[in-house]
């Protein structure tokens, strides 16, 4: 719990200011009985005018400068808050962008964005009411007992039995609620995961017209979230009614106590008045203080759920050769890339090698990749085809590091990937993912994300050669045409275009490209894939389910269930290996066309 409480530290003044300016406000607030009692006795009692408008003066004093230091506590204490959970948010989040493809599929995509947003609003609520209450209602409720003893002793007895029996009430309930909350808290994150997953699929919901079974699931974690949210509000509920039952069985016996003593003279109304004043001060403070301790709890128990977030393990920077963790910045990674090139290049150690590689995915049963063995060449085309399954997207995810090789090693120039710093390895690497996403901004501001320093003739040159000028020359705005979120304004050819483009201003040492040419005719692509290759000094490695992206490959991998069970070239592979002849047949031979 402590890791995320430390972020509070940025605002120490404002966290010990607020507590102080409301227990001024505590104390004002403790006079008001005194004066009502005294205008009771002897401002109406002894017909004193004056007195009652000097008290009445004196009242009107304290309620504002009551009001005064109430709004400059509530200030600091908000300015603690939102401060705090701002710092505490943007820790989270850099955690998370610092996951690597194992941590995220650990936390899942849904209990990381419930634990950034009302996770952490939840920890601002509590610290807001904390600072604003939590030490004003504790001296409320002592300081009324203090001053109902020094007013009458016996009559004092009744808050030191009352204050205890409260106060065990309240913790009680807050110890029961504890647990509670953080049930609730799990069943909101399946609850989100659920409807995230219909979000994104809702089209595919409404093709196949499962529209009542989903929403049958969806009921079903929603009723579970609605039991506990029930439960721990009913254990909330009690505190109230047993809060004012103890309180209000206190008032009536001081208001039976303090009539018998009146009438004996040893008690006057005005103090008896003031009696019953603290002890309603103490009935609104309690309730405040059990309203507080249920927002407490929720804090403390969304604050552990965020703290476990930032305790998540993050991709750790492999040492270089003088004992620093990774490179420095771009020039750095630029300066020990092309050492590594030319020492491979003199020691003739192959470019990229994938040496007896396997891969499980944590908590998977299976191995998704088993004993995957081929080298690339600096400036070769790889091809990478399979059916759906075969582990061809789990493949290329090693090469980036975003996953690591369970079994065997993938090494770049001789080197593990593992060992080579993030920002040097990735630097050299153009990946165009499978799910083509383009970034709210604009098309300039999405083509100078993989290189902030691009040149306009840069971007240009990979716009025509990912055969999207056409894309880009027909908006009115070109490049600094504006892209909604996730690229909705433009249809799916273009948007593969586009990232194509992105990862080519990079002008990369590997280019990946993961099925990014499944929406695009064949033309098109054809022609993408003639500009391509034009890079002499690139290793393309191809990920695709079409035959015609891959076939001019230098070598062709062919997975099936995530083994290798053919490696060569087109004409080879059609005599060799029936996986590949099978793909191949059913995509040509049999609609009679023949892209060779």
């Amino acid at each position: 719990m402590s890791n995320w409480l430390v972020y509070i530290k940025k605002y120490k003044k404002e966290a010990i200011l607020a507590p102080l300016f409301k227990l001024l406000e505590a104390v004002f607030e403790l006079f008001v009985p005194l004066v009502m009692g005294r205008i009771i006795d002897e401002g109406i009692g002894g017909e004193n005018m004056g007195l009652i408008l000097r008290m009445g003066l004196v009242l009107l004093l304290l309620a504002a400068v009551g009001l005064t230091v109430s709004i400059t506590a509530q200030f600091f204490a908000a300015k603690a808050a939102v401060g705090t959970a701002a710092s505490l948010r943007k820790a989270v989040f850099d955690r998370i962008m610092r996951l690597d493809y194992t941590g995220v599929d650990r936390a899942g995509t849904n209990t990381l964005i419930a634990r950034m947003t009302s996770d952490i609003n939840q920890v601002q609520s509590g610290i807001n009411m904390t600072l604003r209450l939590f030490l004003r209602s504790p001296i409320i409720v002592l300081g009324a007992m203090i001053m109902a003893l020094t007013i009458d002793v016996k009559s004092g007895l009744i808050f030191a039995v009352a204050i205890p029996a409260l106060a065990l009430v309240v913790y009680g309930i807050m110890l029961l609620t504890m647990s509670g909350q953080r049930k609730v808290q799990g069943h909101l994150d399946k609850v989100l995961g659920r409807t995230r997953e219909y979000l994104a699929g809702a089209r595919v919901i409404r093709a196949f017209h499962r529209e009542e079974e989903e929403l049958q699931k969806f009921s079903g974690e929603n009723s579970l979230l609605t039991e506990s949210q029930t439960r721990v509000a009913r254990m909330g509920a009690v505190t109230n009614p047993v809060t004012y039952l103890i309180v209000n069985g206190a008032i009536i016996y001081l208001i039976y106590t303090g009539a018998i003593r009146v009438n004996a003279g040893d008690l006057t109304q005005g103090q008896v008045v003031a009696l019953l004043n603290y002890m309603n001060q103490i009935l609104v403070e309690l309730v405040k203080l059990a309203n507080l301790i249920v927002t407490i709890s929720k804090a403390l128990a969304c604050g552990k759920r965020v703290g476990d977030v930032l305790e998540l393990p993050v991709e750790e920077e492999p040492k270089t050769a003088d004992g620093r963790n990774g490179a420095s910045g771009p020039d750095g990674a630029q300066e020990t890339s092309k050492v590594a090139t030319d020492s491979s290049s003199a020691s003739g150690v192959p470019y990229l090698v994938f040496d007896h590689v396997s891969l499980t995915y944590e908590g998977a049963g299976a191995e998704t990749l088993r004993d995957i063995s081929f080298t690339a060449g600096r400036g070769e085309t790889i091809g990478i085809i399979g059916g759906t399954g075969s582990g061809k997207t789990s493949l290329i995810n090693l090469i980036p590091g975003f996953y690591h090789a369970t079994e065997g090693s993938v090494r770049l120039e001789g080197r593990d990937v593992s060992e080579i710093p993030e920002d040097e390895l990735r630097s050299r690497i153009g990946l165009v993912p499978q799910k083509a996403v383009l970034f709210g901004g604009t098309i300039r501001t999405n083509m100078k994300w993989s290189n902030p320093n691009a040149s306009e003739e840069q971007i240009w040159k990979a716009i025509r050669m990912a055969q999207a000028e056409s894309v880009v020359l027909d908006k009115p705005g070109g490049l600094d045409t504006r892209v909604s979120p996730s690229g909705k304004n433009f249809s799916g050819g273009q948007k593969q275009r586009l990232t194509v483009a992105r990862a080519l201003v990079r002008d990369p040492e590997i280019l990946i490209l993961d099925d990014s040419s499944s929406a695009l005719d064949y033309l098109t692509e054809s022609r993408m894939r003639a500009a391509i290759a034009e890079l002499k000094d690139t290793t393309k490695i191809i990920v695709s389910q079409r035959a015609s992206s891959i076939m001019h490959a230098d070598r062709i991998i062919v997975l099936d269930e995530g083994v290798t069970v053919g490696i060569g070239t087109h004409d080879e592979l059609l005599e060799s290996c029936d996986v590949y002849r099978e793909i191949y047949e059913s995509q040509f031979e049999r609609s009679g066309t023949d892209p060779s």
